[in-house]
């Protein structure tokens, strides 16, 4: 599908949410990473029942509006219909790309891992808006047993991808070392812990996106 990928993004990953005043929280959230410009966002729940992911999704689906905002759910190709979310992210082990794109057409966004030390044999060739590569910097908010590639990983994946292809960096970026790894060729970034473990997760998001753009 023709979207405009930012140069930055966030992931929210379950395990920020506090448990208590769990809706309020994502209510808030969401409306205030909608007024700091957030254009794209995934949701992030590997461990939550069906009914905690459809909870949590409904709201934010509320607070951030589909006319503005593209949410996208990791993992859960199966709910993506009852969630009027925007788009899924399958990993390697889940569900094909090609399958993600039968069941749900052309217009949804999809992504895949891309690679690591190197890009996933035909991964090009899978129908996916984007490929996430990394780590690009240890994490401690996704499990992984990748090393870190560094930006000069980030530059090899590209010269192997050519031009075209949307490379989204995930893994221990921070602000400071955001441009690097834009310069050595991500598309964009996507970020968890950088964002949201902040005190105001909007704001940062916003001097990310200040920073950045």
């Amino acid at each position: 599908m023709a979207f405009d990928f930012p140069k930055i993004y966030p992931i929210l990953d379950a395990s920020i949410i506090p448990p208590t005043g769990r809706a309020e929280y994502l209510r808030q959230l969401g409306s205030s990473l909608a007024a700091a410009g957030v254009t794209l966002l995934e949701y992030r729940n590997k461990t939550g029942s069906d009914a905690e992911i459809i909870a949590d999704a409904g709201i934010l689906r509320a607070a951030m509006p589909k006319e503005k905002i593209k949410l996208i759910l990791d993992d859960r190709l199966d709910l993506i219909e009852t969630l009027s979310f925007d788009g899924v992210h399958v990993d390697l082990g889940d569900a094909p790309p090609a399958e993600a794109r039968k069941l749900l057409g052309a217009t949804r966004i999809i992504g895949t891992f891309g690679g690591s030390e190197d890009l996933v044999p035909g991964i090009l060739d899978q129908p996916a808006d984007y490929f996430s590569i990394g780590p690009v910097f240890p994490t401690t908010t996704k499990h992984t047993i990748k090393p870190a590639i560094g930006p000069e990983g980030v530059h090899r994946l590209r010269a192997q991808a050519g031009v075209k292809p949307v490379l989204v960096a995930v893994g221990g970026i921070t602000l400071e070392t955001a441009q690097v790894v834009l310069a050595a060729g991500a598309t964009t970034i996507a970020v968890a812990a950088g964002i949201f473990r902040a005190q105001d997760p909007a704001s940062e998001f916003r001097r990310w996106r200040t920073a950045l753009e």
